[in-house]
């Protein structure tokens, strides 16, 4: 191989191998777990700080808003019964109520509440089918 192709071989190999590098720590700064609560249970204190996304449902009576603030707090709860107490400080959307589903994403606290960094709502689909009322006859 003369001089010029093995420089232009090398030069490729850098460019190669810095792409590479690149979107490999772009995607493990930027990837987070999808856990259940029984899951998240199961994992304990290994779990806290590390960035993670949970979904559940609002349960009832949960939620408490500091007026005047962004911050709220609150509980999911999933099919396993579990509850995972969750603080949020942000914009609420719309459709947040009791008895909807949500994801959170965030991190665990040492003192075992969810510090959620993103909070999204599941709209109810518009592709379900209605339920059907029992007719008297």
């Amino acid at each position: 191989m003369n001089k010029k192709k093995m420089k232009f071989a090398v030069g490729s190999g850098i460019i190669i191998l810095t792409i590479a590098y690149l979107v490999i720590t772009g995607v493990s700064k930027t990837s987070t777990y999808f856990l259940s609560l029984a899951e998240l249970a199961e994992r304990g204190p290994s779990i806290h700080g590390t960035g993670i996304r949970v979904k559940g449902n609002v349960v009832a009576g949960s939620i408490k808003r500091e007026m005047g603030s962004l911050m709220v707090d609150f509980q999911i709860s999933d099919d396993s019964k579990k509850t995972l107490p969750v603080h949020y400080k942000g914009v609420v959307p719309d459709l947040f109520k009791e008895g909807i589903d949500v994801v959170v994403e965030g991190h665990v606290a040492p003192d075992g509440v969810f510090q959620a960094a993103t909070l999204l709502t599941s709209c109810p689909s518009k592709y379900e089918g209605q339920k059907e009322h029992p007719t008297s006859s």
